[in-house]
């Protein structure tokens, strides 16, 4: 049974007043390494984490960020820095020295809270002279001990609560600036759609800096159950986390759902599944079929977002075996058009623009007022809801049965392994280097990750050019962006305008790898 669809939104600490004034008091809320925590002391816990930074962090709406793996901090920040009227940004775990040192500096982010390894790598000029850092085991032990519960936050559902940074086409990740409306209300939507409840077990396997991943939290909390946080190294190690926590529900992106499919599954692993959710990234019929096989009793969500507009489509798993290509149809609270060139929604069958419209709609990014306004546009007339809708960049088709279907991307963004990547930042990473004058990243199709990542660079090759230019990349980007190979060319075609002509390279390089 659907829980009720409530559109009124909240602060987000609500969620953890809720799940006591539910009667879910000792029912567990957080399964950690060391402990499992009721949403009793869940809440207790949030209070606490709330009073602390509201004391070392005085300045309401100041960022706060965490940089560390899964665990208690980075699952309680979301709540508790709303409840101390902050902003959280989560910076990926995944990210290095480089990224990381850009989102505290571009944030503007009064605190910094995360694990030894991670702080000690930003030594060297990485963190704002600005910035307080703490590592997170004495900040919580020093908010335990602190003593100043903070109550329920009074904030206006619409001040801005998180920051998300999420790369696009060009340039350096932005920060998806997201309200507690945004949040709350994508939890109710999702726990709604999902069918959660109070007996459910969510294994958190995203990070919980994506969207998505973060939501695993929220929409599980909303319905009163418990979250299993996992950074996992090996698809066995899901497969043991289902069986030991009694894993209900289960989130992953293509490639992961790939491995998974792979492995032998205990029966004890899947036998409490309920539902499989997927995002970044559309599955393909194969891996339907291999789903549909090895977890036949468990629903299959499939699932389309954007960071912007968090959440946007799902297909109603009744209809994955007889449409598995398809995005599905609006989630509750969106409103999703199809615009054709002309600003007219676009008839059954043919292509256009996917606009989200709503009130899951962001804030538009932190401090970029012009990629505000390429994205963040008024939305059409034919909208119900009217505002500001985002315009995703994306076209799809609509058929005549109301499902969507994904039709392509009109920039160069690279989805790889459900990371969004800017080829930007690699080609920057890549001129940064001596030997190189020139660069260019593509996402090349690839089975498992979606799309793979290949750099093409001008300069004059060499085994230890090669071999220099590697080690480079892999000092200055994260693992996920690290291009799966180089090709040097000591010259790059150019278009009559005088520039590098990308769609001849991307055409040459997909017929020399075909």
């Amino acid at each position: 049974m659907s829980l009720p669809l409530d559109p009124t939104p909240f602060p987000l600490d609500h969620l953890v007043e809720r799940g006591c004034l539910s009667g879910w008091e000792e029912r567990p809320a957080l399964a950690l390494k060391a402990e499992t925590l009721s949403h009793k002391a869940l809440r207790q816990r949030v209070s606490a984490l709330a009073g602390w930074l509201a004391d070392r962090v005085n300045t309401p709406g100041a960022r706060v960020a965490t940089w560390a793996a899964k665990g208690e901090l980075t699952c309680l920040m979301p709540l508790a820095a709303a409840r101390a009227g902050l902003v959280h940004v989560p910076i990926n775990p995944l990210l290095k020295r480089g990224q990381a040192a850009y989102i505290l500096a571009d944030s503007g982010a009064s605190a910094l809270i995360g694990n030894k390894a991670r702080i000690s790598s930003l030594e060297q000029g990485g963190v704002p002279a600005t910035c307080e850092v703490f590592e997170e085991d004495d900040a919580l032990q020093s908010a335990y001990a602190f003593g100043s519960d903070l109550p329920p936050s009074g904030a206006d559902p619409d001040d801005l609560t998180a920051l998300l940074y999420t790369s696009g086409s060009t340039g350096r990740p932005k920060g998806v600036m997201l309200s507690h409306t945004n949040l709350w209300l994508g939890a109710v939507s999702v726990a709604h759609y999902l069918k959660l409840g109070s007996d459910d077990v969510t294994l958190a396997v995203l990070p919980l800096s994506f969207d998505y991943g973060q939501n695993q939290l929220l929409s599980t909390w909303y319905a009163g159950g418990c979250v299993a946080p996992l950074d996992y190294l090996f698809p066995k190690d899901v497969a043991k986390a289902c069986a030991r926590h009694g894993v209900t529900t289960l989130a992953a992106v293509p490639p992961l759902w790939v491995q998974l499919t792979e492995i032998e599954w205990p029966s004890e692993a899947s036998a409490h599944l309920r539902r499989l959710t997927n995002s970044g990234g559309a599955l393909t019929v194969d891996l339907v079929r291999d789903l549909r096989g090895h977890f036949p009793m468990a629903d299959l969500y499939a699932m389309y977002g954007l960071t912007e507009a968090f959440r946007s489509t799902y297909l109603d798993p009744a209809l994955v075996d007889a449409h598995p290509t398809s995005m599905g149809t609006a989630i509750p609270f969106a409103e999703i058009l199809v615009v054709d060139e002309h600003g007219s929604v676009a008839q059954p069958g043919e292509e256009g623009e996917l606009v989200h419209c709503g009130p899951l709609v962001s804030k538009g990014y932190w401090q970029d007022k012009e990629r505000t306004a390429r994205r963040f546009r008024p939305a059409p007339t034919a909208s119900r809801y009217g505002g500001t809708a985002v315009w995703s960049g994306d076209t799809v088709k609509r058929e005549a049965d109301g499902l969507l279907y994904f039709v392509g991307r009109s920039d160069a963004m690279i989805k790889s392994a459900g990371n969004r990547i800017s080829p930007q930042e690699i080609e920057e990473a890549a001129t940064a280097f001596a030997g190189v004058a020139e660069a260019v990243a593509f996402g090349l199709p690839d089975k498992r990750l979606g799309h793979a990542v290949h750099l093409v660079v001008r300069g004059e090759g060499s085994d230890e050019a090669e071999e220099a230019l590697a080690k480079h990349l892999g000092r200055e980007l994260p693992n996920f962006m690290q291009p799966r190979q180089i090709h040097w060319r000591t010259a790059l075609p150019l278009n009559p305008n005088g520039k590098v002509d990308r769609t001849r390279l991307y055409r040459d390089l997909l017929e020399s790898e075909a």
